[in-house]
């Protein structure tokens, strides 16, 4: 069992800057592909960007790639989202999903491939 918590969001102006954190809890955290998604009002949850369990590899949703970065520190139980050049567009509940899955970060965009959830986190990006 694994539990999620994230922080980090918040307000901030079109172009700003933002970390988001998401702890986990357990000791087998680095065993965990983690990934990012949002959910804007109306709309369904996306994917927005992914590491695989070893670090090796990541993979972003085509709207954030080159603003955006995630990373994981297993020493910590921690991966993060820094998000950079916000835009209002981004404005969404942003959770974090860990999956036992050991495949790449490239075939880690689907939902369904995750077995813990957070509750979110909400970011929004006033213009």
């Amino acid at each position: 069992q694994v539990q999620l918590v994230e922080s980090g969001g918040g307000l901030v102006q079109a172009g700003g800057s933002l970390r988001l954190s998401c702890a986990a809890s357990g000791r087998t955290f680095s065993r965990y592909g983690m990934g990012w998604f949002r959910q804007a009002p109306g709309k369904e949850r996306e994917f927005v960007a992914a590491i695989s369990w070893s670090g090796g590899s990541t993979n972003y949703a085509g709207s954030v790639k080159g603003r955006f970065g995630i990373s994981r520190d297993d020493a910590r139980n921690t991966v993060y989202l820094q998000m950079n050049s916000l835009k209002p567009e981004d404005t969404a509940v942003y959770y974090c999903a860990a999956a036992r899955s050991k495949t790449t970060a490239q075939n880690m965009g689907i939902i369904t491939i995750y077995d813990y959830w957070g509750q979110g986190t909400q970011v929004t990006v006033s213009s």
